[in-house]
């Protein structure tokens, strides 16, 4: 389990396609204190961690994951968010997340507000019903509050302060983006449909 607040940014320095897909991320943790199999949230990915260097790990990713997120999108280089899991007693800043993504909106539009920046995004209509104005969804493993629904169509505000600690600062429209909806969401709709 996550919490959706980005502790670090890490950079792709590898992939490789070795049956599954490959990835090697260059990181700021302190990777003497992480465990061969811990799980990382990477761009909002729940994965788990098969090799350790001084300033890196690597991850290996199923094809079926590759399928339901926008990993077959990156590229050497690309900066990611990423969150270590919770431990009892953390702090509990964001919302519960679990890395389980369910699908990828598509960045539509953007738009200066103030010191912010409106970000609106497209989600799959199969997704779009579990979206709802002061909610919480996780975007590239961020959690964040949606501000407004219009349709499958929903905006975001990012702060500076966001910007600045995560990779919302390259975002640019068209980008296609990690969407876990919010856990609550899913079991209240299954319970409407079940009632």
């Amino acid at each position: 389990m996550f919490t959706g607040i980005i502790t670090d940014i890490g950079t792709i320095a590898a992939l490789e396609q070795q049956g599954d897909l490959r990835a090697r991320i260059t990181t700021g943790y302190d990777t003497g204190g992480i465990d061969m199999g811990a799980s990382i949230a990477s761009d909002g990915v729940c994965l788990t961690v098969v090799g350790l260097g001084d300033d890196w790990y690597e991850v290996q990713i199923s094809a079926e994951t590759v399928a339901m997120t926008n990993l077959a999108g990156w590229a050497v280089g690309q900066r990611v968010n990423l969150e270590r899991a919770l431990k009892v007693g953390d702090e509990l800043g964001g919302h519960i997340v679990s890395g389980h993504v369910d699908g990828v909106a598509e960045v539509i539009k953007m738009a200066d507000e103030g010191d912010s920046t409106r970000v609106t995004l497209r989600a799959p209509k199969d997704l779009a019903r579990f979206i709802a104005p002061k909610g919480s969804v996780a975007l590239n493993g961020t959690s964040l509050t949606v501000n407004k629904v219009e349709g499958c169509d929903f905006g975001i505000n990012f702060i500076p302060h966001t910007k600045d600690v995560t990779t919302w600062g390259d975002v640019a429209v068209g980008d296609r983006i990690n969407l876990e909806i919010d856990t609550l969401a899913r079991y209240v709709a299954r319970l409407a449909e079940v009632s």
